[in-house]
C-alpha cells in the first residue's frame, strides 16, 4: 500500500546569479561526496553479511539521498533563469528587491525577494512564491499590502525598496 502525495506546485524558475553559482557548487560537491560514499560503501559491502552491517546500511541510505539531490539539481539548473539586472522601475518591488515593511505597531521588517531555491529566513530572504512576496510584487513605496497569515490578516506599508548589495541594510 502506498501513500498518494499530490504533486507539488511548480516553483518559479528565477534565481539570482550568486544563488545559481551556489547551486552549481553544491552539485560539484555532491559528485565529490558521492565518490567518497561509494568507496566507503564498497568497503562495507566487502565485510560480509550485509543484513546486519550498519555501515553498509547507512552508506546505502546516504548514497540514495545524494543521488536524489543530484537528480533534482541536474533537472532544475537548466530550467532556471538568472536575473542579474535591476528592473526598469526601481521604485517598485520586483525579483531581487530588498523591501522594508512597517506594520501597524511601527515595527520594521527587511526582506529580500529571491527564488524558491535560495530563500533563507535567517537572512531575511523570502521566496517569490511565498504569500508575502506575492503581495509585494509590483507594489511601490507607501503602498499598503494585506497578507493572509495563520494569525489572521496582516497589514504592512512599504517603507523602502532597493536593489543590489545589502550594504545599506540595517541589522
Amino acid at each position: 500500500m502506498s501513500r498518494y502525495r499530490p504533486p507539488q506546485p511548480k516553483a518559479s524558475a528565477y534565481i539570482t546569479a550568486p544563488g545559481y553559482r551556489q547551486l552549481q557548487d553544491e552539485l560539484k560537491a555532491l559528485w565529490q561526496r558521492r565518490a567518497e560514499v561509494t568507496r566507503a560503501l564498497t568497503a562495507a559491502a566487502a565485510e560480509g553479511d550485509r543484513s546486519e552491517n550498519a555501515e553498509y546500511i547507512y552508506r546505502k541510505k546516504e548514497l540514495r539521498e545524494i543521488d536524489r539531490r543530484i537528480r533534482y539539481l541536474q533537472k532544475r539548473l537548466p530550467d532556471l533563469k538568472i536575473v542579474d539586472q535591476p528592473p526598469s522601475d526601481p521604485r517598485r518591488v520586483f525579483f531581487g528587491a530588498w523591501v522594508t515593511l512597517e506594520d501597524a505597531q511601527g515595527v520594521e521588517y527587511d526582506y529580500r525577494i529571491v527564488g524558491p531555491d535560495e530563500f533563507d529566513p535567517k537572512q531575511g530572504w523570502i521566496s517569490m512564491d511565498a504569500p508575502l512576496a506575492r503581495a509585494l510584487l509590483k507594489q511601490g513605496i507607501d503602498d499598503e499590502i494585506k497578507v493572509a497569515t495563520p494569525q489572521g490578516e496582516m497589514i504592512y506599508w512599504i517603507v523602502a525598496v532597493r536593489y543590489g548589495a545589502p550594504q545599506d541594510r540595517e541589522g
